[in-house]
C-alpha cells in the first residue's frame, strides 16, 4: 500500500520515509495500528506531495538572476543595526520582488554599497574608510546559512578621493574560500588586490599601469578567469588584454595579450562611423561551466535634452566576440549567435547563465542595466525594454545583477 501510494503521488526518495512513519504515528494514536488503512495513508500521502510541491517552488525562487533594486529602511535597532526590505527586480516575470524584514548588522547599517562580485556586496564606511564584504544577498533564499560578513582593509587611493569612484569588483572564489583573492578597479588606472584572510593589505598596481602609459582604461571592467586563474582587464579599445596571476607579491607587471579580430560584422560606413562617436565599455566574461569566453563591446549613443543636464545615452548595441585560442596568438570572432548562453552585465563583474538552467531566460541574449534597462537580442540586435516596475525607486543606487544559485 505504501509503494502503491507513494508511485502515484511520484514522492522524492526522502518524502518515502515520512509517510511511513506518519502514518504509523496517526494510526497508533488514534485508531491502534492494526486500524491503519488506505484512505489514512492516502490522506497523509496528500499532505506531503502538496507540501513538497510548496517547497520544491519556494527554493526554486532564486535561482534565477536577480537585479538588486536597492533597501528600503524600516526600522532603526538599539544594537546600530536596521531592519530593511530589499528590492529585487525578476527579468523572468518583469515584476519587483520584495524581501522583508532582512536585519543589516552595524557594519552594514551604516556603509554603502560600492561594488558586487559572485553575488558578495562590497560596503564602505564613509565616516573611518573601512570596508567589509557580505554575502547578505546570497543569504535571502529559504536555504540560507549564518550571514557573514569579512573586512577589508582600508583602500588608500593613487589619487586623492577617488574611493568614491569604484569601477567594479572582481573575485577569485567565495570570500569564504581562505585562498580568495578580491580585486577592485577604481575609475581611471588603479586597480588594488588583497587577501582578506591572509594579508590584510593592498597590493597596488596602478603605478604599473601609468608606467605602461595606459591611460584609456576607465571603461574597462575587471574579470577573474577560472580556467586560467588570473586577473583580466581589457586594454584601450578592446583589442588587447592585460592579465596578473595571483601572485602578486612576486610580479605586479601585466601580461599582454593582443587580440586579433575575425569575421567583424558588416555594417554601412555611416553606421561605423556613428559607433565611432559612441561611448564603449569593454567586458570580458566566461562561462564557468565550460571555460568559454566572450568579449562583450558596448556601444551607447549620447542625445542632448534640456529634461537631462549634459544629455544621456542610450544603448546603440553590443558586439559579442567568442575567444578561440590559435598557435599565432587568441582571435576574437564576432559571433550573433552564443547558443544557450545569456550574459549579464552590470557595475558588477559580469557574468554567463545557461537559459535553460533558469526557467524563463531568453537564450542568446545580454540583459544590461547601465545605459538603459532592457534585453537585447545577439542574433537580431533588437532590444526588448524593461519597464519601472510599480513600486520600485525612482533611480537605482545600487544597480548590481545577483546571479543565480546555481551558476
Amino acid at each position: 500500500m505504501f509503494r502503491s501510494l507513494i508511485g502515484i503521488f511520484k514522492l522524492h526518495p526522502r518524502n518515502h520515509a515520512l509517510v511511513k512513519l506518519l502514518s504509523s504515528v496517526f494510526c497508533s494514536a488514534f485508531i491502534g495500528f492494526k486500524g491503519c488503512n488506505f484512505s489514512v495513508v492516502f490522506l497523509i500521502s496528500v499532505m506531503i506531495y502538496f507540501l513538497q510541491i510548496h517547497f520544491r517552488s519556494f527554493s526554486s525562487s532564486f535561482t534565477t538572476p536577480y537585479l538588486l533594486l536597492g533597501t528600503t529602511l524600516k526600522n532603526n535597532l538599539p544594537d546600530g543595526s536596521d531592519v530593511r526590505d530589499v528590492l529585487l527586480f525578476d527579468p523572468t516575470k518583469e515584476e519587483m520582488l520584495t524581501v522583508p524584514n532582512i536585519t543589516f548588522p552595524e557594519d552594514l547599517a551604516g556603509s554603502r554599497q560600492i561594488g558586487n562580485a559572485r553575488g558578495w556586496g562590497i560596503f564602505s564606511n564613509d565616516h573611518d574608510r573601512t570596508l567589509c564584504i557580505s554575502d547578505i544577498y546570497t543569504s535571502l533564499g529559504p536555504k540560507s546559512t549564518t550571514l557573514t560578513t569579512i573586512p577589508l582593509p582600508s583602500l588608500v587611493a593613487v589619487h586623492s578621493n577617488q574611493t568614491n569612484a569604484v569601477w567594479n569588483v572582481a573575485m577569485s572564489s567565495s570570500p569564504s574560500d581562505q585562498n580568495c583573492v578580491v580585486a577592485i578597479k577604481l575609475l581611471d588606472r588603479q586597480l588594488s588586490l588583497c587577501r582578506p584572510h591572509s594579508d590584510m593589505r593592498w597590493t597596488n598596481v596602478g603605478e604599473i599601469l601609468a608606467e605602461c602609459n595606459l591611460q584609456k582604461l576607465e571603461n574597462s571592467s575587471l574579470m577573474y578567469s577560472k580556467r586560467e586563474r588570473r586577473f583580466y582587464l581589457p586594454g584601450p579599445g578592446g583589442n588587447s588584454l592585460y592579465s596578473w596571476d595571483l601572485h602578486l607579491k612576486k610580479n605586479k607587471v601585466p601580461s599582454f595579450h593582443e587580440l586579433m579580430f575575425k569575421d567583424l560584422p558588416e555594417l554601412d560606413d555611416s553606421e561605423w562611423k556613428l559607433l565611432g562617436w559612441c561611448c564603449r565599455t569593454e567586458h570580458l566574461v566566461e562561462l564557468a561551466s565550460s571555460g568559454e569566453r566572450f568579449l562583450v563591446k558596448w556601444y551607447a549613443q549620447r542625445f542632448f535634452s534640456s529634461s537631462h543636464e549634459g544629455g544621456s545615452y542610450t544603448t546603440r548595441r553590443f558586439m559579442v566576440f567568442s575567444e578561440k585560442k590559435m598557435t599565432e596568438g587568441r582571435y576574437m570572432h564576432y559571433t550573433e549567435d552564443i547558443g544557450d548562453v545569456c550574459i549579464f552585465i552590470s557595475m558588477s563583474e559580469a557574468f554567463c547563465v545557461g537559459a535553460s538552467s533558469c526557467s524563463g531566460l531568453k537564450p542568446n541574449s545580454i540583459y544590461f542595466i547601465g545605459h538603459g534597462f532592457g534585453i537585447y537580442n545577439i542574433a537580431d540586435t533588437t532590444i526588448h525594454h524593461f519597464q519601472a516596475p510599480e513600486g520600485a525607486p525612482t533611480s537605482f543606487k545600487d544597480p548590481y545583477w545577483l546571479p543565480p544559485s546555481r551558476v
